[in-house]
């Protein structure tokens, strides 16, 4: 039995060597096949070498070269926008979003993330207009990584702004009592 597998095996790896076969029929139309036909003239073909084309590797440019990215290609501009700078941001419900200003544009592979008071804050995204969910009121700073690999290789200077939520609970914003019917 393993013979038989070794014999069937070794006989796969063989170069396959087809001839093929010309003639007319009976109508006067050329046949090519690969048994020549009994009782006819036929000639054999001589096919040509099959093509082969070898396989290049993709040539990349120096300023997208992912060596020179994973080491620290900086962006010229990297900015947040967006954010008041001499007056409080309202924002009720503590949510707003940001405008990532980045030149060039961001390269594949790399992401952006929000650091608010200096800690990372929400997923990392390729987005340039990043959302920022109910914030305390209150003085904050804010400013933009740039990560490869979740390595952080370049950050924008912090910018200090301030959050302004209406109390929704103070006295102030209740409706006042409708004053009773003198009687």
């Amino acid at each position: 039995m393993r013979l038989l597998v070794t014999s069937l095996l070794l006989s796969l790896t063989l170069p396959v060597s087809a001839q093929i076969y010309q003639y007319k029929d009976a109508n006067g139309n050329t046949v090519y096949t690969n048994q020549p036909p009994q009782g006819q003239d036929a000639e054999q073909v001589q096919l040509p070498p099959t093509n082969s084309v070898e396989m290049s590797t993709p040539k990349t440019s120096e300023s997208t070269a992912p060596t020179e990215q994973a080491s620290g290609a900086h962006y010229a501009t990297l900015a947040l926008t967006d954010l008041p700078s001499d007056e409080a941001l309202r924002a009720n419900n503590g949510t707003f979003s940001v405008r990532v200003e980045i030149t060039p544009k961001l390269a594949a592979g790399h992401r952006l993330r929000l650091l608010l008071d200096g800690k990372p804050y929400g997923q990392a995204s390729n987005s340039t207009r990043l959302q920022l969910t109910n914030i305390d009121r209150g003085e904050h700073s804010l400013a933009v990584e740039v990560l490869s690999g979740g390595q952080s290789i370049q950050q924008s200077s912090p910018v200090t702004f301030t959050v302004q939520r209406v109390n929704t609970q103070s006295p102030a914003l209740r409706p006042k009592p409708t004053p009773k019917p003198a009687t």
